[in-house]
């Protein structure tokens, strides 16, 4: 007997009321219920950049000319391809650049508070209360105009910041991604407290750039709860959470050298559970009149085990038995497992899953049980924007000498989703943990906390929030990563 549901789904990329103090002028404004729009006039200029012309030459080897390939390169065709991210030798507008920055470090204390607050309070998926009073209260109190458990769902929101103009021209809206939720049993072993904070810093520096250099549109922080485990972002696509974004941004930190970071795709994933169902019986005085649920699940785990030898290089498949009985002198009548599938590709994905669960149906088969399937929702690889990553880059090598590198995919994040709908982008960013302790480790969990990580977190968001604006200042840059997205959806 088989049968099948969907639920969301589980993975991972790689792997306070009242407690912030204002740090600028800009924060000293009132926070109000009413949506946060203001009137302004012109517009940011653009210069030339001495500093650009060096990038141009000391970037190009090590930005990201091609996502890195696997021995079987076949593969990775139909991935994105890297090019160079430095294009010419024009910055765009040097003095919005350098607001952002300001504006962000401005900032640097009440942000240390919210990262470390939510480090210390961790929650799992679409549980993460804490994080999300926190988050909103700040934000609130800061002026922007949230909307608490955006969609029905409760942990989830938006805050929103628009600068209206003379309405002869089309205004843009960028989006940016906080995630906030834990793993269990290590914490923020993903740094999703810098995340958090990452948004929130974007979307400060943004705003700010908008006022300051009349900036016209709109820029829109989501906080999107249940990426360790529950789809989160999948579920707000469907609730229309990103309808209307000219293009969507987060950061994400990994293990590595300081000052550097990188961008490049990751793996599509889809959890699959599965449970055997059999009949007790006395394991020594009538073990033949029972039905063994855990040599169903022995039988499913070494057929997939076995499958391997004819899967791709570049496919995994790993799981674990999560019930195997109650005592050993009774007959299971119960077993349970959860895998992991992960290709390059989406498609891949659904094709390895089907060979996954014909294995179990194999070993109900075998055994006399009946089983049960669940599979939760696909996670599809990331594919980021190469004109978005070519402005990130610039400016990280502009204002930090940051190299950005291309990286090969590993692991799976659930902002591959949104790049499917809107374009997208999902740099990297290092902070120092120690030898053996990269992401989903108590190691990393402690990295996460560190001042050293908190600066790395603060540079990232400020190149994530020049990209932003110049999607809102820069009509024909925002066309361009358009069309690029439009041509890449063409293939994918």
């Amino acid at each position: 007997m088989r049968s099948s549901s969907p639920t969301p789904t589980s993975g991972c990329f790689s792997p306070f009321k009242n407690i912030f103090g204002r740090s600028s002028s800009s924060s000293q404004r009132t926070a109000s219920s009413s949506p946060s729009v203001e009137k302004a006039t012109s517009a940011p200029s653009y210069q030339p950049s001495a500093r650009a012309q060096q990038l141009a030459g000391d970037l190009h080897g090590c930005c990201c000319s091609g996502v890195t390939p696997s021995k079987n390169e076949e593969s990775w065709e139909g991935l994105p391809s890297y090019e160079s991210f430095v294009s010419d030798d024009k910055v765009f507008a040097p003095e919005v650049r350098q607001t952002i920055k300001e504006a962000i470090l401005s900032f640097d204390a009440p942000l240390r508070k919210l990262s470390l607050y939510i480090s210390d309070h961790p929650e799992l998926n679409y549980q993460e209360f804490k994080a999300h009073e926190a988050m909103t209260s700040y934000l609130e109190k800061e002026g922007f105009a949230v909307e608490r458990s955006w969609g029905g769902l409760a942990t989830a929101f938006k805050a929103t910041f628009s600068l209206k103009g003379d309405g002869f021209k089309k205004e843009r809206t960028f989006g940016i991604n906080s995630e906030y939720d834990a793993l269990p049993g290590v914490g923020h072993a993903c740094g999703h407290n810098l995340i958090a904070i990452s948004g929130v810093a974007a979307l400060l520096g943004v705003r700010e750039a908008m006022r300051k250099h009349s900036i016209f549109g709109t820029v829109v922080l989501i906080g999107t709860p249940a990426e360790e485990g529950g789809g989160g972002k999948g579920a707000l696509i469907e609730l229309g959470a990103y309808k209307g974004l000219d293009a969507c941004m987060m950061l994400h930190p990994t293990p590595g050298p300081l000052n550097s970071g990188g961008i490049g795709s990751s793996l599509a994933v889809q959890m699959v559970s599965v449970e055997f169902f059999g009949k007790t019986a006395h394991a020594a005085a009538a073990p033949w009149e029972g039905i063994n649920a855990l040599d169903a699940a022995h039988l499913a785990y070494g057929s997939v085990s076995a499958l391997r030898q004819q899967m791709k290089p570049d496919a995994r498949v790993h799981g674990i038995i999560t019930d195997g009985g109650l005592a050993p002198n009774v007959i299971p009548e119960h077993s349970a497992m959860k895998y992991c599938v992960r290709s390059p590709k989406a498609e891949e994905v659904t094709a390895l899953l089907e060979r996954v669960v014909n294995c179990f149906e194999a070993a109900a088969e075998a055994t006399g049980c009946t089983f049960k399937v669940q599979k939760d929702a696909l996670y599809t690889d990331l594919r980021n924007s190469t004109v978005l990553g070519r402005e990130y880059t610039s400016a990280m090598g502009d204002l930090f000498g940051a190299p950005i590198k291309a990286q090969p995919a590993g692991g799976s994040t659930d902002f591959g989703n949104v790049t499917y709908v809107v374009p997208g982008c999902h740099p990297l960013f290092s902070i120092n943990s120690p030898a053996g302790s990269g992401n989903h480790t108590i190691g990393f969990t402690d990295a996460a906390r560190t001042a050293e990580a908190h600066k790395c977190t603060l540079e990232a968001a400020t190149g994530l929030a020049i990209t932003g604006a110049r999607i809102l200042a820069d009509e024909s840059f925002a066309n361009e990563a358009r069309s690029a997205w439009e041509k890449d959806m063409r293939s994918a």
